[in-house]
């Protein structure tokens, strides 16, 4: 068998197990979630977001070469100009965060997990 029909044979039998998994098998009929946070302007938009819990955000920088860095609690990305960075929800509640660059200019963001 060909290399091209062995692959896509395993293409069709993975995306055949998948959808042969029922909703609901791993604790939640939900599925979760990825919702974006673009910062731009030195504002983080939108500046509140509410997901459920499970999900994920994942900021984009979108500002140019000016740096930036999302910052929590005990947590944070590095400080960079481009790319991205996610952190997935597990746990209920609200989430706080900020830009220690720009803080001082208003900087500042909010996740609130259900």
């Amino acid at each position: 068998m060909s290399r091209r029909k062995v692959a896509s044979l395993c293409a069709v039998t993975a995306a055949t197990a998948v959808a042969a998994i029922p909703a609901g098998a791993f604790g939640t009929a939900q599925s979760a979630g990825t919702h974006t946070v673009t910062l731009h302007e030195h504002l983080f938009h939108p500046g509140t977001l509410k997901i459920n819990r499970g999900d994920r955000v994942k900021w984009l920088w979108r500002d140019g070469e000016t740096e930036h860095n999302v910052t929590f609690h005990s947590f944070h990305s590095r400080t960079q100009a481009s790319g991205s960075y996610t952190i997935r929800f597990t746990h209920s509640g609200t989430f706080r965060y900020f830009c220690t660059i720009h803080v001082s200019e208003g900087m500042r963001g909010k996740i609130v997990v259900h």
